[in-house]
């Protein structure tokens, strides 16, 4: 039996997809705000201490969830428009 999805949630897809990117991208940002913590000059051309901004390492996250979420909630209103003149996904249930 073929089967159409009418309606996708906006918000709540939008916010199940920020959470799994602001995780997913812990693993990968903390390798790299580690390498550019010890890998950056120690000094500027002034001579002035260099430290590497670390709450970069808590915006990405927040940055990610925000962009994640409004990019989803944007794909799921485009996709409710768009279902009436083009139809939905299909896939096919079998009992």
């Amino acid at each position: 039996m073929k089967k159409q999805i009418k309606r996708l949630s906006p918000h709540q897809n939008g916010k199940v997809f920020g959470i799994v990117m602001a995780i997913f991208i812990l693993p990968i940002f903390l390798p790299i705000t580690l390498i550019m913590s010890f890998t950056m000059p120690q000094v500027d051309q002034q001579g002035h201490p260099m430290h590497f901004p670390m709450f970069i390492f808590w915006l990405m996250p927040i940055f990610y969830f925000i962009f994640g979420y409004i990019s989803v909630v944007l794909g799921c209103v485009i996709y409710n428009f768009t279902f009436k003149y083009i139809g939905g996904f299909e896939f096919e249930t079998s009992e």
